[in-house]
């Protein structure tokens, strides 16, 4: 199975060929790297950029602007804080001009925490992202959601943010890419770069299939009665994990919702299973002020209060300054798997 990096760089290929990306490009975007995290290895499209966010996502509202349909990458999303004035820009054009100038542009970045990368290379983005208007915002959690999102995302005439959780990256799926050999290892010989000198290298590219996930489109990753759990990105395979545990321990199933879409997002589903359930939980790892899950905690509240029998709860990142490298420091500012299971037992077990 294709890992989730490796989807990306086969969307962004079968993007290349099918869809008419014409630039796939940022800081150690192109040869011979082909990415910080060898997303965009062997790409016919991709080209370095200079050290400069700024830079990049001007240049891709420029070039979609033209004609063009490009990727950008930023490559870690602690430095998209530099663009904020830009993504706000690109995210009101459609708006500004009555709907009759489109702007597809990808912008792509690495999010969240689980590598060590401390301070500078560890922020959760969606909640800044999901504050700008007129800006599409997905994250996946596995490699099929990777592949499906980025070729929607291609195709759509918003500009489109994709975040992608570090912590996965290297994780492989349990289904399928369509047209992904049957072979892991022969996979990883076609499309993955050589350690060392690449300069003769040249990928040998599957045929892949196209396979698109809607962009507003979550999915039910576990089906229950009990409780809703809504996630997204590097904390929806530990809900999973922690609603496995839970079943087993205690009988009780829950909904868990991969939401995928950070905007728009599927609020029909969190909707229909709310009222099922009558109990949430929300998890993420952004920063617990001002969080996207807030949004969606004010929201539940306001449509669904008497559908509840507990209080809903959301468990998110702690309020701090930054992630500290030591992994002690790491596992204890954002939601770990025995958080998530202990919380998710208390939103279970309390008496309504």
């Amino acid at each position: 199975m294709a890992t989730l990096v490796q989807a990306v760089r086969l969307a962004l290929h079968y993007g290349e060929e099918h869809l008419g990306v014409t630039d796939v490009f940022g800081e150690d975007v192109g040869p011979p790297l082909g990415g910080v995290f060898t997303a965009t290895q062997g790409l016919k499209t991709a080209w370095n950029s200079p050290l400069d966010e700024r830079g990049i996502i001007g240049a891709a509202m420029g070039i979609a602007y033209a004609g063009g349909r490009p990727v950008a990458e930023i490559q870690f999303c602690d430095y998209g804080f530099n663009t904020i004035d830009l993504l706000k820009v690109a995210g009101n054009q459609r708006w500004a001009g009555a709907g009759n100038y489109e702007l597809p542009m990808v912008v792509m970045t690495p999010s969240g925490s689980g590598i060590r990368g401390s301070l500078y290379h560890s922020h959760s983005f969606e909640s800044w992202a999901s504050r700008l208007a007129g800006w599409k915002i997905v994250m996946p959690s596995n490699p099929l959601d990777a592949y499906g999102l980025m070729l929607s995302a291609i195709v759509d005439p918003n500009p489109v943010l994709v975040l992608l959780p570090k912590a996965l990256l290297r994780v492989r799926g349990e289904k399928k890419l369509p047209g992904e050999p049957d072979d892991e290892n022969d996979l990883k010989a076609r499309i993955d770069a050589p350690v060392g000198d690449r300069g003769h290298w040249q990928p040998r590219w599957p045929d892949v299939q196209p396979y698109y996930v809607p962009l507003g489109s979550a999915s039910l990753v576990r089906e229950g009665d009990d409780a809703t759990v809504v996630s997204y990105g590097r904390t929806l395979p530990l809900c999973a994990q922690a609603a496995d545990k839970l079943a087993d321990e205690t009988g009780k199933q829950c909904d868990i919702l991969d939401l995928r879409s950070i905007f728009p997002y599927d609020w029909k589903a969190i909707s229909e299973s709310v009222r099922k359930t009558g109990r949430v939980l929300i998890v993420n790892e952004d920063t617990e002020v001002t969080n996207f899950g807030e949004h969606l905690l004010r929201r539940i509240i306001d449509e669904h209060f008497y559908d509840l029998l507990v209080r809903p709860r959301l468990l998110a990142g702690k309020h701090v300054p930054g992630i500290g490298l030591n992994q002690v420091y790491e596992q204890n500012t954002v939601p770990q798997l025995t958080g998530i299971r202990e919380t998710l037992r208390s939103v279970l077990m309390e008496e309504a």
